[in-house]
């Protein structure tokens, strides 16, 4: 399984960006998926989750009222919206798949199987 991730770009603070991350290959029409992220300088955080099981979502509470991830089961396929970016979202985003991660762990990268190549997001003062 491939997982292709784009959206990213620059954007002043206060703007807007949609990621995109789709999966390829020899895929399974069952994965929970989720966003992680990585500034400079800084370890690797969760940002948000989608699980399979009732879409429920869930988010890192710094982009809680901001950021919306969503998916097309069809196009395995997982969006994060990010809207009212800030300085401190600068990082590069990641996306990951993974197959019946357990709610307790949604929030641990080592839950996920597969990972997208990043895409940087930007955002000036």
């Amino acid at each position: 399984v491939q997982l292709q991730a784009s959206g990213g770009g620059f954007v002043q603070s206060g703007g807007s960006l949609r990621l995109s991350c789709a999966a390829s290959g020899r895929t399974y029409s069952g994965y929970d998926m989720g966003w992680f992220r990585q500034a400079p300088g800084k370890e690797r955080e969760f940002v948000a989750a989608i699980r399979l099981s009732a879409g429920s979502t869930y988010y890192v509470d710094s982009v809680k009222g901001r950021f919306t991830i969503s998916r097309n089961n069809a196009k395995n396929t997982v969006y994060l919206q990010m809207n009212s970016l800030k300085p401190e979202d600068t990082a590069v985003y990641y996306c990951a798949f993974g197959r019946g991660i357990i709610l307790s762990e949604l929030r641990r990268g080592d839950a996920y199987d597969y990972w997208g190549q990043g895409t940087l997001v930007t955002v000036s003062s």
